[in-house]
Order: structure tokens, then C-alpha cells, then sequence
């Protein structure tokens, strides 16, 4: 039987994608659901239609599953944020290390253990950052989140999942664009003023607050400044000029309008000063569970060598500082490196050094140089490492290497390149990051 769009068919949901979407199948063809859960029954309502697969909605629940629950959001079904709204949670923590088990072997060809997923003790309100697109309509404000895959903004001021000062921020740019008849970026024209709104919220309560701007200038600084320094907390207030037609966020150009061009955080014990490009873990209290398990894998002495590569403010490579004889960091972006060294000095670390230029740049100036590290960690973005660092990193034959990965398919991919080259991935540790999303944080041991 061919399924039509528009058509409404009975569905029994038997999983869910990487991207948090549930899935069944109907006459042996896929059909993806957002907001169903494994072991729901649903009636679909067909909205696009392949050879290969269908898109439907949820018209109607038949037989809830057990691990259906209410969601507390409102907008939950229209954002392309959480995901896993309506799902227990301890049905989000046994599909994430599937997941993750499914990609190590699938992708990886690899038999390696996955321990059970380090589960987050808080669900609401971890994210110390927000990049807010926003649209400026008749001078009023919606600021929120893209829908599933659009660039549809739903409108989403107290979001759940962000610090709730994060809304107070909002308000106070709404009172600026209206004073100073701000009008919003449009991508389809290239024109306007607004492009996002960015925050930043320590764990010791400081914010940053940017404006993105399409521009060189930003309209009444003043009365932004007074507006946002009104909320306790406020630390930095800065801009960002971005006029690339791109959907990258941040450009390399920011100026403090007022305030630190800082702010400051602790993890395990150390002190960390942030500025606005630095990249800095977006769930504190996961994070230092993540760096946990990372010193755990690194298995440090003290006579060690240590490489941290993608090391951003040097977050991950200083709180591991105390437990080796030298460590060295890179990093591509300037002010990151120069947030590493601050930290350094800050936290009275001397035995490390920061280097400006991407990972398998630094990794070659040190192989060049003699230095040779007994363990490396590899922390990349998502889209992994290329063939050509992981060629360096294997030439400097460290004992061992701590993977820490965003995503468990290029994490996958990258194994089975580096146990071709010698390396064996002894365990993994999934770390949730990213509680209600479909995303997870891996951390991999691997020895030579």
C-alpha cells in the first residue's frame, strides 16, 4: 500500500533517530515522528512523503508507552530543542548509550565496552549559554529557538533548559530595540541590525551579554548598557560585528562596550576567566563530571607529559595540571589562547604552555621541538579529527590518548582509524551533557 501525504495511519514507534525523532514502520517503509516515544502507539498524520521514508505528526496517542510523560514545556513540540520532552528519563539515558554502543560498532567495526551513562542530577536551567535568533516586528521583540530544521523562530523566552536571568537579559534588549528603533537581521536580504542575542552565565553567578550585530556600529550603546547593568550579575556587556552572509554566529570581531572582557567560572577547583569566542562546556556541573572521568582515563602520576589538543580556555588540560610534570595546549582561536595563559597565571599553574594555531599545526611545532607527550587529549569539534592529526598524533606515540567527543559517529569513525594505527579503545564513557536533547558526551580511553 503507497502512504500519501495527508494520509493518517496507525503506528507502532520501535525507536529513535540520532536527532531525538521517533520511527516506526508502515507496509516496510520508515515513517519519522516528532514528539512520539519507543512503544507508543499513534495515529500519523503523513506530511511528506519518499521513496525511501515518510514524515508524519502526532494526530493522535492510541496506547501511551511507559516511558510517555507529560511534557513541562509549552512549546517543547514546536522547538527543535528538547527533544526527549515526553520521554522518562531514564528512557532518554538507555537510548543515549544505545546510541552510542549502535555507532561504535555500526560505524566503528569495534566491540568496545560502554559503561552506563553518567546521568545529570539536574534537568532544567544547566545551560550557562544561549544564542538567541531573534526577529523585531512593529518594534517588538520575539527572541527564541529554531524549529526542526527551519529557521522558523518559535518564540521561547523562558526557555526550561536556560539560566532564568537569561529572560531578564531578553527584556532588557526588548527596552533597547525599542528606544533606539533597532530593526532585525533578515538573511534573505542581508539587511537589518539585530542578529542574535549571545549570554553567558557562570556558575558564580556573572554574566556576559552580546549583541550581534550586522554592522559597525550599535544604535543608543548607552541605553543598552543601562539597561542590561539593572540585572544583578552583569559583568560584561559587549558586541559583536558580524556582516558575513553566513549562518555563523559569531565573527572574530568583538569589542567590550562595558565592564570586564571577561567573565569568571571554577572547575574542580580552578579558576577560569571566559570571554565571548572562547568555547567553555555548557552544563557546569557535567562538566567537571566529564573532567572526572577524563583524569580517570589520563591515568597521571605526575611525571607525565601532557597535550591538550582543542583546548579552547585550557579548561580541561589546567584542572589535570597538578598531576603532570608539563602540559601544553593549542588552540586555533587567539583570545582563547590568551584566556588559557590568563588561567594559567590566575590558578598559579607554571608548567604549561599555550600555543595559537589548529591542533595538527601545534602537534607538529611540538613534534618538531622534541616534545613528547606521554598522553594526549583529544577534544575536537563535532565533526572529529582529520586523517592528518590523528597521522601526528600517532607519530608522537603517546602511551596513551583520552578522546573527549560531541558525537559518537565521527568519535566511532576516528577509533577505528587510530586502532589500525595501533591504539586500542579500552572503555567508553557516556557523559549527559545535554539532558532532554538527543545530544550526548562521549570520553574514550585508549592505550597503545
Amino acid at each position: 500500500m503507497d502512504i500519501k501525504k495527508n494520509d493518517d495511519i496507525i503506528l507502532d514507534i520501535e525507536n529513535m533517530t540520532n536527532e531525538g525523532s521517533a520511527v516506526g514502520h508502515y507496509d516496510g517503509i520508515a515513517v519519522f515522528v516528532r514528539g512520539a516515544v519507543t512503544g507508543d502507539r499513534i495515529v500519523a498524520h503523513i506530511i511528506k512523503t519518499s521513496k525511501r521514508y515518510c514524515i508524519g505528526i502526532v494526530k493522535d496517542i492510541i496506547t501511551k508507552s511507559p516511558s510517555r510523560i507529560e511534557s513541562d514545556c509549552p512549546v517543547s513540540a514546536k522547538c527543535g530543542g528538547c527533544s526527549f520532552r515526553e520521554m522518562t528519563y531514564d528512557e532518554e539515558l538507555r537510548f543515549k548509550k544505545s546510541r552510542v554502543e549502535d555507532a561504535v560498532k555500526r560505524i566503528g567495526h569495534l566491540d568496545v565496552p560502554v559503561n552506563s551513562v553518567i546521568g545529570a542530577d539536574r534537568l532544567d536551567h544547566y545551560r550557562n549559554k544561549a544564542q538567541y535568533p531573534v526577529v523585531i516586528n512593529g518594534g517588538e521583540l520575539t527572541a527564541g529557538f529554531y524549529a526542526y530544521k527551519s529557521h522558523r523562530i518559535i518564540p521561547c523566552a523562558s526557555c526550561r533548559l536556560q539560566a532564568p536571568e537569561f529572560e531578564e537579559c531578553l527584556d532588557a534588549f526588548s527596552r533597547w530595540l525599542k528606544a533606539a528603533d533597532v530593526t532585525s537581521y533578515d538573511e534573505s536580504t542581508g539587511r537589518g541590525q539585530l542578529r542574535h542575542i549571545y549570554l553567558r552565565k557562570t556558575s558564580l553567578g556573572e554574566i556576559m551579554a552580546c549583541a550581534v550585530i550586522n554592522g559597525s556600529e550599535v544604535p543608543m550603546q548607552q541605553v543598552l548598557i543601562d539597561e542590561l547593568c539593572k540585572i544583578d550579575g552583569m559583568r560584561s556587556v559587549c558586541v559583536n560585528f558580524n556582516t558575513q552572509n553566513s549562518n555563523v554566529i559569531l565573527s572574530a570581531d568583538t569589542e567590550i562596550l562595558w565592564g570586564s572582557d571577561t567573565i569568571c567560572d571554577v572547575l574542580l577547583g580552578k579558576k577560569f576567566e571566559i570571554s565571548p569566542n572562547s568555547f567553555y562546556q555548557v552544563n557546569h556541573d557535567q562538566c567537571e563530571k566529564l573532567y572526572k572521568k577524563a583524569a580517570e582515563y589520563a591515568e597521571l602520576s605526575g611525571s607525565e607529559t601532557l597535550l591538550d589538543l582543542y583546548c579552547g580556555a585550557g579548561t580541561i588540560g589546567l584542572t589535570m595540571a597538578d598531576s603532570v610534570k608539563a602540559l601544553y595546549g593549542i588552540e586555533i582561536i587567539p583570545q582563547a589562547v590568551k584566556n588559557a595563559a590568563k588561567n594559567a597565571e590566575i590558578n598559579g599553574i607554571t608548567n604549561a604552555e599555550f600555543i595559537c594555531g589548529d591542533a595538527n599545526y601545534g602537534a607538529e611545532v611540538l613534534r618538531k621541538r622534541g616534545v613528547k607527550a606521554d598522553v594526549v587529549i583529544l577534544d575536537p569539534p563535532r565533526k572529529g579529527c582529520s586523517p592528518d592529526l590523528l597521522d601526528t598524533v600517532c607519530s608522537i606515540a603517546p602511551k596513551r590518548i583520552v578522546y573527549v567527543s560531541c558525537d559518537s559517529a565521527t568519535l566511532a569513525r576516528d577509533l577505528e582509524i587510530l586502532s589500525k594505527k595501533g591504539y586500542t579503545a579500552a572503555e567508553i564513557t557516556p557523559v549527559d551533557m545535554f539532558p532532554r536533547t538527543p545530544h550526548i558526551e562521549c570520553v574514550c580511553k585508549l592505550y597503545c
